[in-house]
């Protein structure tokens, strides 16, 4: 595979390879992303590389969620008692959860429709752009990834497939966070109480509140590691295309209605 490198000759670009992971913008569906938004504010930007601002969402959403109970609330919905579910709500901090809230679905969405338009002119200015990355502390570089496998491992463990995939800065947010979850709801001690047979006892110990954050962190990951192994192998198969197109294809070679004309 050849070095590319991005020497800021272009005016976009549409991957970057650093010993931090594999960035890049490809067409997405912006309801989609803003699906993922709804879910669990942070994640739709972070499906866009956003992470800084992604960062900051999800871990506003995790302190402001239970200080106005909002988990909660919805397990008392789900349960019939609404009057239960008005009362447990923290207004205070659920006047500042909402427009924080419907801000994230609708920001993720524009961004996805700007970055979508961005993708298109990259892609029709075609500039190369690096594959391979050494530092002190990691090795990273374009490859192909098995998608199944990248969402095998994330469903072990959120994380995992992240890893798998090269996307380290995700990775790193997602394993720590899940593991707070898994603390703070106390779901793996429920789990081996269940083993033993105590189905009370488990129901017992469980954080209801926590609880309900693992769900979607678990379903984020997989899908992440799914969609950047496939957009990677999609990049990867380029940049080889291209390598070989430069480096052994005959300058006056042309393809016309299927057949080889030179």
């Amino acid at each position: 595979m050849n070095n590319y490198t991005n020497d800021n000759t272009a005016r976009r670009y549409k991957a970057h390879v650093s010993i931090l992971g594999i960035s890049q913008i490809h067409l997405r569906n912006p309801y989609i992303i803003a699906w993922w938004s709804a879910a669990f504010p942070g994640f739709g930007h972070m499906l866009l590389s956003k992470y800084l601002r992604g960062y900051v969402l999800f871990i506003w959403e995790v302190i402001v969620n239970i200080k106005a109970h909002v988990n909660l609330a919805m397990i008392y919905s789900f349960q019939g008692n609404i009057d239960l579910a008005k009362e447990v709500l923290d207004t205070r901090w659920l006047l500042m959860y909402i427009p924080v809230y419907l801000f994230t679905i609708w920001d993720s969405y524009r961004t996805t429709v700007d970055m979508n338009k961005i993708y298109l002119l990259a892609d029709s200015e075609d500039h190369s752009f690096n594959t391979f990355s050494l530092g002190a502390v990691e090795i990273n570089y374009l490859d192909k990834r098995n998608p199944v496998i990248a969402v095998v491992w994330s469903l072990f463990m959120p994380g995992l497939g992240q890893l798998y995939v090269n996307r380290i800065m995700t990775a790193f947010f997602v394993i720590f966070w899940v593991v707070v979850f898994f603390y703070f709801s106390h779901v793996q001690e429920a789990v081996s109480l269940l083993f033993l047979g105590k189905v009370g006892q488990a129901t017992i110990v469980l954080n209801p509140e926590w609880l309900l954050f693992l769900p979607s962190h678990y379903g984020f990951a997989a899908f992440d590691a799914y969609m950047s192994a496939i957009e990677s192998n999609k990049l990867y198969k380029e940049v080889q295309m291209k390598y070989l197109k430069k480096n052994y294809q005959a300058t006056g070679f042309r393809l016309l209605k299927g057949q080889k004309v030179t």
